[in-house]
């Protein structure tokens, strides 16, 4: 935890600012050290667009964890894909999707260029994030669903980008398993998890972000901490390399 918190310290700092300066050149260099030049990342970021997660407090949180998600993204010269779903993986609007690798000669040379970068990443989904998901159904979510898409947001990209997919959501399911409509035991959740249709995700790295908040507050403890076990067991199903399910933005990440 102490590592994902440091990343994001290190991910929001190099983001935040025009750029330029030797302190923020030194961070990018930090942060490019963790990169994998063979195999940039294929960043894919599934926003849940039902009404239950539409506070400003959360949107916030949102576009913090999508900065830090499109700064790392730059850095390591990969390509991102933004979009907003609800009910069903059919319902989905794109709000950003671009390669994110910078010209240069040199790695200080493409890292001057991130900055920049990433604030016309940003300023282009900040500009259409409230209308375009406000154009979603709003009485369902199926995250699940969001796994595949990332699936095949890989497979069209192919060799050599590994997929790293975030899932920005309060974490209740409905489509298919409403974890919203009880509260079941660890093993329940686990059976509901066995039971899901998920894709291979080899060598991924998956991150379910937000589980429990939504616009009035949050789920009950027991309900959260049910969403975590849910959302670890599926993702473990996929074969991905890393899983994280958190109720913190903040601490969301590699």
């Amino acid at each position: 935890m102490v590592v994902v918190m440091s990343l994001f310290m290190l991910l929001t700092a190099c983001s935040s600012g025009s750029g330029g300066s030797q302190g923020e050149l030194g961070q990018l260099q930090q942060l490019a050290g963790r990169c994998d030049p063979a195999a940039p990342p294929a960043s894919f970021i599934g926003i849940d667009g039902s009404g239950s997660s539409s506070a400003e407090a959360i949107t916030a949180e949102r576009m913090a964890a999508i900065e830090s998600v499109v700064t790392e993204t730059a850095v390591c010269s990969g390509t991102l894909s933004v979009v907003g779903f609800s009910g069903s993986s059919g319902s989905t609007i794109q709000l950003f999707s671009s390669s994110l690798a910078q010209e240069g000669a040199t790695l200080n040379a493409r890292l001057k260029r991130v900055p920049a970068a990433v604030d016309t990443a940003i300023e282009t989904i900040r500009s259409g994030y409230v209308e375009a998901l406000g154009a979603l159904p709003q009485n369902g979510s199926d995250i699940v669903g969001v796994l595949r898409l990332g699936a095949e947001y890989a497979a069209q990209l192919g060799a050599p980008f590994q997929l790293r997919l975030v899932i920005l959501s309060d974490g209740v399911q409905t489509t298919g398993v409403d974890l919203g409509s009880r509260i079941s035991t660890s093993g329940e959740l686990e059976q509901l998890a066995d039971g899901l249709a998920v894709p291979q995700l080899s060598g991924a790295t998956v991150t379910v972000a937000g589980l429990g908040k939504i616009s009035t507050g949050s789920y009950p403890t027991p309900l959260v901490e049910g969403l975590v076990v849910f959302y670890t067991r599926l993702c473990a199903r996929t074969g991905a390399a890393r899983c994280s399910a958190v109720t913190d933005y903040v601490v969301a990440g590699r």
